[in-house]
Parts: structure tokens; C-alpha cells; sequence
């Protein structure tokens, strides 16, 4: 960001050549600056280059107000609050105003007092543009006071009459004025309210305790709901509807590897977990992705609520937690996630997931479990065609090969198998395993697991641990 300017007046603003804009021509210019020379829009906003961003360039250069509609976990509060670097980092207005004013078209009765009194000697502040957005999540308490305005009792107390202007405290929306306002969740606002928001968007006046306000609120509002409640219920008036320019529909990343850089850039990293590093093998961060786009298709998790991304980057998380709770306890140099460690995923995905029916038959750890098997096994074909470990399972079958693995047996163990048995070294040597004694643990529970979610091995539990046989 650069540096903040300096304090100035008005009649030096002017001097300046200085001219105003609104904040939608504002972001419109910065917009195609950033497409001339090639610049990302949104950075750090993944896998919606094909689909949302185009549809969200087009409604700013069109100088539209947006609605984005999406299940929960689509990025779309990520997606508003990054709006904010089309905005100018500085913006002057009048100093002492509430409102932010524009020096040069002051809104406000206070603002147009002060440029009527001072003139060019008024004196001019900056705004930075983080401080330009506020966003504001629907409930359905919300009130008129808190969006719009109210009469302060305060100022009434000074003799100044209820019809007064200079009466009224003001509300979030008009204090964002030459700014991004951004409303979750819309549906939930009561109708009163929206009656309110349609009035200062459209007709740029507002009622507060019977009194007709003029505000010429400068805005762009940005707003995000989910389809259900948005296009079913009939919770929005249609006039507020209509204001809105563009409509665009948000959704969940359409690939794993897009899933996975999400994981990778959200999930939380510590410092210290350089004493014992994690490593979490591809094959591994597969298997958490799939569990979420398996999710998102099943018809045991309610698709109205959806599953959001937030599920998958927990589960990375858990993932990671539980293989270095096992490296620190066994006292190991790394850790690596083991499919072994795929329980503790439970709770990081039921209590984010719907689901369709609720009762003794139906139960949220059951069907993650199911999901679980099944994100596994997915994974698993798309890395190995069962006829190139036929030599593995003939060990297995001819020599009696038993494995016992499990989530506290120590890495160096599942390298001795690995060791003794060439053709399980050959199979993990064909996934991104490296060679660290955890890396090679979490492959050799990988291809057991596979083969045994392929009907190829038997699996028996045995406390702690597991064993693999034919």
C-alpha cells in the first residue's frame, strides 16, 4: 500500500486538478488497468476463472450491484472482502465528517455546513481502502438503526428539533458511504429491512421516525445468500431483487487438484511444527478431497446446505494433527498421515454436514465412515490397476505374508516390511511417498488398505492395530 498522503484543503485539492469519482467508476478504471497489463483479478480466489470471475468482471465494468448465490463454503464472503484492491488506496474527504464526504459533492448536512463555512480552507483527510468495506451478516433482529439511522436522543437533548438532520445517528450503511457494503446471508433480512436497503440503493432516501432523509449514499453492495432461501422461499421483495444487476451463481471447486491448493493455501501452519515436520503425501491429500466431493454427491448429506471447503481444509488439518500427536508420542523425526489415522476425520466432518434423515438407522459417523472407504478405494484406482500388484498379493497367498500395521505401530516397523517384501517396495515406490521411515509407513497402509477395499485382502482388528491376510 502507498504511503499515506498528506494533509491538505480543499482549495489546495482543487489546485490539484483533483476530480471526483464514484466508487463504481472507481473500481471500473482500476478493473481494466489490472486486464491491460495482465494482472490477476481476485488473487488467491481458485477455480472460478472459467466461471465466476468472467461474470463478476463483466457486472463491474457494467457498473452493477451483484448478488452471489451459493451453499455454504464457496468463497463468497472471500470473494467481497477481495473487492477492496480495486478501490484507491487513499481517498480525500472532508475532515470531521461522519460520512466520509467527497470534498467536492459533500453529501451530509454537517459536510455542506463545513465547505458553506470554511471554503477552501476546509481542511481534507485520507481514507484508506481496507477501511472502505464493511459487511454486515443478515439476522432477522436486525433494524432500521442498524443499517439506516436513528434520531440520537442525545442531539435532541441540545435543542435541536426531530425533523433536523444533524439529529440523526447514523447507521453502517450510510457510514460506508464511497465504499463496498457487503450483506451475507440476504434472505434473513426481515422485509421491513429490505424495504429500507431498497430505498437508499434506488431512490436514495430513507424514512427514520416518520422523517424523508436524502442520502445520495455513494455504494457498491455486494450481497450473498443461498439459492434455496433466495429463489424458493419467497424471502426477498421483488423490488430488491430486480436492483441488484447481476446474479451469479457461485460453486464448489469442480476438480480435486483445485480442492487441493484451496487445502493447501487455508489450512493453518505453526511454527514450531518445524521440530518435527509434517509431510502429508499426495495420495493422502487426495483421499481428503474426494471425501468432500463424494460428500457433495451423496444422497445420505443434504446438498441444500451443502458441504463446504471448509470441511476438506479441517480435515487436512486433523489429518496432520493426528500423525504428529503419533511422531512426538513415538518419539519420531517426521510425521506423515497414515490411512490408519482416517478416523479421526469423523469429527472434523460430521458436525459440518447435513444430513438427509436423522435417527438410530442414520448416523453422521456412519456415513462419513462409508465415505471415508469409499474416498480411499477411489483414490486407490486411479493410482494402481489391480493386475500390476499381482506379484504382491501372490506373496500374500502363496507364503502366508501377513501385515500388521496400525495407527501407534512406529514407522521403522513398516519399513522392515517394505524391506523384506520386494513387490510391496516396487508398489510404493510409484506414489509420492519419499523416503522418510513416516512417508514409507503411510504408502505401505495406502496399498494394504486398497487391496483389502478391493476385495483382494482380509482385514482383521486387532486392538490398536490391524492385520492384512488373504
Amino acid at each position: 500500500m502507498t504511503d499515506r498522503p498528506v494533509d491538505t484543503t480543499l482549495g489546495e485539492l482543487r489546485a490539484s486538478g483533483y476530480r471526483s469519482r464514484t466508487v463504481k467508476e472507481e473500481m471500473r478504471a482500476n478493473l481494466l488497468t489490472r486486464i491491460r497489463e495482465h494482472q490477476p483479478f481476485l488473487p488467491g480466489i481458485l477455480g472460478y476463472d472459467e466461471t465466476v470471475l468472467p461474470q463478476l468482471e463483466n457486472a463491474i465494468l457494467a457498473g452493477q450491484d451483484v448478488i452471489l448465490l451459493g451453499e455454504r463454503g464457496q468463497a463468497k464472503s472471500r470473494i467481497a472482502r477481495s473487492l477492496v484492491g480495486l478501490l484507491d488506496p487513499w481517498l480525500p474527504y472532508l475532515a470531521g465528517t461522519e460520512l466520509h464526504d467527497d470534498p467536492l459533492h459533500p453529501v451530509s448536512p454537517l459536510a455542506r455546513s463545513i465547505v458553506a463555512e470554511e471554503g477552501d480552507a476546509a481542511l481534507i483527510a485520507w481514507w484508506a481502502r481496507e477501511d472502505r468495506y464493511s459487511e454486515k451478516l443478515s439476522t432477522p433482529d436486525i433494524s432500521i438503526a442498524d443499517l439506516i439511522g436513528e434520531v440520537d436522543p442525545v442531539k435532541v437533548a441540545e435543542g435541536r428539533y426531530l425533523s433536523d438532520e444533524l439529529t440523526i445517528h447514523y447507521g453502517l450503511l450510510p457510514r460506508t458511504h464511497r465504499g463496498i457494503f457487503s450483506l451475507n446471508e440476504l434472505p434473513d433480512l426481515a422485509e421491513r429491512i429490505q424495504v429500507g436497503l431498497l430505498n437508499v440503493m434506488e431512490e436514495r432516501d430513507v424514512q427514520v421516525r416518520g422523517y424523508r432523509v436524502r442520502l445520495e449514499l455513494d455504494l457498491f453492495v455486494i450481497a450473498s445468500a443461498n439459492p434455496e432461501d433466495y429463489t424458493s422461499r419467497g424471502r426477498i421483495i421483488t423490488p430488491l431483487k430486480d436492483r441488484f444487476g447481476a446474479q451469479i451463481r457461485t460453486h464448489y471447486p469442480e476438480e480435486a487438484a483445485t480442492e487441493i491448493a484451496i487445502m493447501e493455501g487455508e489450512s493453518v501452519a505453526f511454527d514450531e511444527d518445524a521440530s518435527v515436520p509434517i509431510q502429508v503425501p499426495g495420495f493422502m491429500k487426495e483421499v481428503v478431497a474426494e471425501l468432500s466431493q463424494l460428500a457433495r454427491r451423496s444422497s445420505e448429506v443434504s446438498q441444500r446446505s451443502g458441504v463446504s471447503v471448509r470441511v476438506t481444509i479441517a480435515n487436512h488439518e486433523t489429518l496432520g494433527a493426528a500423525a504428529l500427536k503419533r511422531a512426538v508420542r513415538l518419539g519420531e523425526p517426521s510425521a506423515a498421515p497414515r490411512i490408519s489415522d482416517l478416523p479421526a476425520v469423523v469429527a472434523s466432518t460430521a458436525g459440518k454436514i447435513e444430513l438427509e434423515t436423522l435417527g438410530d438407522e442414520t448416523r453422521e459417523d456412519r456415513v462419513v465412515e462409508k465415505l471415508v472407504a469409499r474416498a480411499v478405494v477411489n483414490v486407490f484406482n486411479r493410482h494402481f490397476a489391480l493386475s500390476e500388484l499381482a506379484p504382491l498379493l501372490d506373496r500374500f497367498e502363496e507364503q502366508g505374508l501377513e501385515a500388521e500395521v496400525g495407527e501407534f505401530v512406529p514407522s521403522r516397523a513398516h519399513g522392515e516390511m517394505v524391506n523384506a517384501v520386494p513387490e510391496l517396495r516396487t508398489a510404493i515406490a510409484r506414489l509420492d511417498a519419499g523416503e522418510s521411515a513416516a512417508g514409507i509407513a503411510s504408502a505401505t497402509e495406502f496399498v494394504l488398505e486398497g487391496l483389502h477395499l478391493n476385495r483382494r485382502l482380509n482385514k482383521e482388528r486387532r486392538g490398536s492395530g490391524v492385520r492384512y491376510a488373504r
